[in-house]
């Protein structure tokens, strides 16, 4: 069984928002998306740009550096030129708290 870090609040992270956080020295972002609290690497797969600088729309994480786009919720490429997903992890959301599957 994973074992779970708080990283944040439900409130740092608004509807259509993201946040960047902190695990084991990485950047982690979380998205909001309808809602639901989703969290992947910090690091796009092609040129390590900074995907919580990105633009989110919807469910997908536009690159700022060559707008290659990532899904927020299975870390998956939807758009070239990254061709390897981002990592993805586990989200748990008790009361106000948000964490996420470390290791």
């Amino acid at each position: 069984m994973a074992d779970f870090l708080k990283v944040a609040s439900v409130g740092d992270v608004p509807a259509g928002e993201m946040l960047i956080v902190q695990v084991d020295g990485d950047d982690v972002v979380l998205a909001n998306v309808d809602g639901e609290i989703y969290a992947f690497g910090g690091e796009c797969t092609h040129r390590s740009g900074p995907l919580g600088e990105g633009i989110l729309e919807g469910d997908t994480v536009e690159c700022p550096f060559h707008q290659g786009r990532f899904n927020v919720k299975t870390g998956e490429v939807v758009d070239a030129p990254p061709t390897e997903p981002v990592p993805s992890f586990q989200v748990q959301v008790e009361g106000d708290d948000i964490k996420i599957a470390k290791g």
